[in-house]
């Protein structure tokens, strides 16, 4: 029994303490004697909710000051959602991505108000957004949803959204009436991480699923990053034991496809990988596109993958697919 005290940093939204309390769970689990205490941070992120990310900075903002803490010892273990994670080569040279647990669900999830979403029951969701009128607003400030949502039907207008999931979701969550008198400031749904809604408890508000073919998802999306400083050997050796192998391909492969490409906060892409049920071969599908959502680059391919070099290899590969069918003029027409 261990009467050590392991010190987790995280944000203060429901969704983040939800994934820090997980992670304790999961660590006392193992060691029961362990004590885990939460440092609960506010980041840059947290206090800019007024302009999308891509606008004040990207993904840095939610761990900047996360990272600084376990830099200067006020904690051992950071708990990040991976897709809001810098690119490898930008973390710092101190800290390292000690393990990435077993991955929720990846897709991005339609939410509609309550007493729409009946009426578009057994609906895909491109079925549903191509059947909402020309004047339906989606909220989403994430400009790799923007640009799918925009190539599947360019005449639904794009409503900023920001906040934690209950804020975003309180955007839908109003009676028939409100919705009708609200003009200008109406969503006719909005766009979240299904993981997040699982996590929270709010499964039951999707209206329904994108496939990875209608909208693929973010880089590590659904995925967990248990981040610790690289000569803490006895940190790094506990969360070890939570690491998920076929999530850590998966999502290393995503990270080395967004890497090879430059993406960020300001770049309409995605990727999404998993191990093929019934073998051990990894696939991953991406995407490049323009903010209008006119032009879309597609690809896809899968290798034996047991290792992470090897899963870098396969999301570099596809990286360099779409660089030779136009992608870095793609790039550069959004940077």
């Amino acid at each position: 029994m261990s009467a050590h005290i392991l010190r987790i940093a995280t944000r203060g939204s429901a969704l983040a303490l939800w994934q820090a309390e997980h992670t304790r769970r999961c660590l006392q689990e193992r060691d029961p004697g362990l004590q885990v205490e939460l440092v609960v941070l506010k980041t840059q992120g947290d206090k800019i909710l007024d302009r999308p990310l891509f606008a004040v900075g990207g993904k840095g903002l939610f761990t900047k000051e996360i990272e600084e803490a376990l830099l200067d010892g006020r904690a051992d273990v950071a708990v990040h959602s991976l897709k809001d994670l810098p690119g490898d080569s930008d973390l710092h040279d101190a800290l390292h991505v000690a393990a990435i647990p077993l991955r929720e669900d990846p897709a991005d999830a339609l939410v509609l108000p309550t007493f729409l979403a009946t009426d578009h029951a057994g609906q895909s969701a491109r079925e549903i957004l191509c059947r909402l009128g020309t004047e339906a607003r989606i909220g989403t400030s994430s400009l790799r949803r923007a640009c799918q949502i925009r190539s599947i039907n360019p005449a639904l207008q794009i409503g900023s959204l920001r906040g934690n999931v209950d804020t975003r979701l309180r955007k839908v969550d109003i009676a028939r009436d409100a919705w009708a008198q609200a003009g200008s400031e109406r969503l006719d749904a909005v766009v979240l991480a299904a993981a997040g809604l699982r996590r929270l408890g709010r499964a039951d508000r999707i209206t329904v699923r994108f496939t990875s073919d209608e909208l693929v998802p973010a880089c590590g999306q659904g995925a967990l990053a248990l981040q610790c400083r690289k000569d803490d050997a006895q940190t790094t050796a506990r969360l070890a034991q939570l690491a998920d192998h076929a999530s850590t391909l998966a999502v290393t492969a995503e990270r080395a496809f967004n890497t090879h490409l430059g993406g960020s906060c300001h770049t309409p892409l995605g990727a999404l990988s998993r191990v093929r049920d019934g073998d051990d071969l990894l696939h991953i599908q991406g995407f490049v596109g323009s903010v209008d959502g006119l032009h879309m680059l597609r690809g896809e391919r899968q290798a034996q993958a047991s290792t992470p070099e090897a899963a870098r290899d396969l999301g570099r590969h596809l990286a360099d697919d779409l660089l030779s069918q136009g992608a870095k003029a793609l790039l550069h027409s959004v940077q």
